[in-house]
């Protein structure tokens, strides 16, 4: 007899989803049982990962959306509500680096790193909390950064937009408990993706700083998105069901 899945019945939409931690997210949902909408700008990516889920016996559909926008994202609530008929878990992962000192960063830089990054995490739950609600409750799930308890060279616009995401989780975790919805961040380390090899470019050290940052973690080795992805299972699975309104690092031990 096949285990039960702990994600059976759930639909998750996942922004950021077309590489990286939120692929990872998203594959892993997808074996776990739920149906999930995978976002990003990257069609070609998306559907890709979209036909492998599918293929692989797993429900996924593809929306392409900007999550800057507000409008394109309530068009991509309604759009999960449509394929899958319900949401209940919201994974607000899409974000960007906007490098540069505070002095020199272009205005338009700033706005596009707090847009996505934050004002991104706000529309998601702006327009799908309403859906949990019908569903009789849900999950939330924001992936934050360490990035949300200190600061990174030449890092203003992110660390500022991923320092405000774990009080906007504390206030959704309080305001929408009575609707049975949980909220929790994500605060991940170094991990291996895209976005760190272009973090690295703030640095006066680019060439040495992910040997030197694999030196300072505990366990001497980056992460991998698949590390981020088992810790979102378990905060969007009944497996943290007394668990909300907290913030888990996921960094090898850096924050040491």
């Amino acid at each position: 007899m096949e285990m039960s899945k702990v994600l059976q019945d759930q639909v998750a939409i996942i922004t950021g989803s077309t590489s990286g931690m939120g692929e990872a997210i998203a594959r892993r949902f997808a074996k776990e049982g739920a149906s999930v909408v995978i976002n990003g700008t990257n069609e070609e990516r998306g559907k890709k990962i979209q036909d492998e889920i599918v293929n692989d016996g797993g429900q996924a559909a593809f929306y392409k959306a900007d999550v800057s926008s507000a409008p394109e994202v309530e068009a991509m609530v309604d759009f999960a509500v449509e394929q899958f008929s319900k949401v209940t878990i919201l994974v607000p992962n899409a974000g960007i680096l906007g490098n540069g000192l505070a002095t020199e960063i272009s205005l338009e830089t700033w706005d596009k790193t707090i847009g996505v990054n934050l004002n991104g995490v706000f529309y998601l739950c702006r327009y799908g909390l309403p859906k949990l609600i019908e569903a009789g409750g849900g999950t939330v799930v924001i992936n934050a950064s360490i990035a949300s308890f200190k600061s990174f060279p030449q890092h203003p616009a992110y660390c500022a937009s991923k320092g405000a995401l774990i009080p906007f989780m504390k206030n959704i975790a309080q305001d929408y408990a009575g609707h049975k919805i949980r909220a929790n961040a994500l605060c991940p380390g170094p991990v291996d993706t895209p976005l760190i090899w272009d973090s690295v470019k703030a640095f006066p050290n680019a060439d040495s700083i992910i040997d030197e940052t694999i030196g300072m973690t505990c366990v001497g080795r980056l992460g991998t998105p698949e590390d981020v992805a088992e810790a979102a299972l378990f905060f969007a699975s009944d497996k943290s069901s007394f668990i909300t309104g907290a913030s888990l690092t996921i960094d090898g031990g850096i924050m040491c």
